[in-house]
Parts: structure tokens; sequence; C-alpha cells
């Protein structure tokens, strides 16, 4: 039976959510990464994406210098890494090495991709709209990459703990 619930019941009732990491460069043009949930595609044609970023992060700083990131899913076996760089600042560290990642040029865009990663999206910031205690960022899809092996990437639960799904997993239903 429906009722009335909080927000944050809201959220964990409605995960898993894909789990991805953002990300930028800083004005040395050192890489920084968040995690996110919140991310979503917002045009077929042109490829766009947007994400949600709150004004207060490091990495807001770092997106408002460079204008672009890449989208990286994690694989399962980054879990560790992707959890710390969504829990930690990057501002004073380097989480990315902390995590043990490594980097790999993206083609069109300063950001570098995440090595072992199922797919990374190159994208540059068209248009920036604040919303609410975040601001979303969004971008133009330039170039893509994937690893087309199967295999898991991760989703957060109620933005408390990960797990890993497969596409080859899922029930199909209808």
């Amino acid at each position: 039976m429906l009722q009335e619930i909080s927000w944050e019941q809201a959220i964990k009732l409605a995960s898993p959510y894909p789990y991805v990491l953002a990300l930028t460069v800083d004005k040395q043009g050192k890489p920084n990464a968040i995690g996110l949930g919140w991310w979503t595609y917002v045009s077929w044609d042109p490829p766009m994406i947007a994400i949600a970023v709150g004004p207060q992060r490091y990495s807001y700083e770092c997106l408002d210098h460079c204008g672009e990131f890449t989208l990286c899913f994690p694989a399962q076996d980054q879990w560790r890494g992707a959890w710390h760089c969504g829990t930690t600042s990057g501002r004073g560290r380097d989480k990315l090495a902390e995590a043990g990642f490594q980097l790999l040029p993206a083609k069109q865009v300063k950001p570098p991709l995440l090595a072992g990663a199922k797919v990374c999206y190159e994208c540059r910031v068209e248009k920036r709209l604040p919303a609410g205690d975040h601001e979303l960022f969004i971008a133009r899809v330039v170039a893509i990459h994937g690893d087309p092996t199967p295999g898991r990437h991760l989703y957060s639960i109620g933005y408390e703990k990960l797990t890993a799904i497969s596409p080859d997993e899922l029930e199909i239903l209808g």
C-alpha cells in the first residue's frame, strides 16, 4: 500500500542507480574524480549527458575551470577505488592514485579516461543550470570508448553502498 514517505526513504527505495566517476582536471591540469549517481542522458541527437554537482565540491571548481569531463562506468573489480573517489575530496590529494586507478589519455578532451572501465564518455559542457543545492552541467558527448566483453558495472544502493550488475543477469519482463 502506498503511503507518504520521506525524500531519504524514496531515494533508498528507488535504488539501485548506475554509479559513475566523472573525471575532470584542476587549474594545474591534475585529474580529479567525483562519484555520481546523479547523472542522466538528456539528448539522443546530438548525444548529451547531464551531471549534477554541488557548488561546495572540489570537483565543481574543476568543472568550472575545465568545462570538460569524462563520464566513466567502473567495472566490478574497481568498486573499492570508485567508492573511495566518491567519498573522499580530491582537494590537496590525488585520490585517483590513492584508489590505484590507471588513467588513459582521452581523444578530444583534457580529462583522462579510466582504464578498465566498461564505458567512458568524453564530454564538453554546453550549458549549466542551477538546481537547488546542485548545478546541472549539460554536456555534448564528443567521443565514446567501451569494453564490449561481458562484465558487471557498479550501481549505488541508496547512496550508501555499491553492488555490481551485468546486463546478462537481468530478468527481462514482457
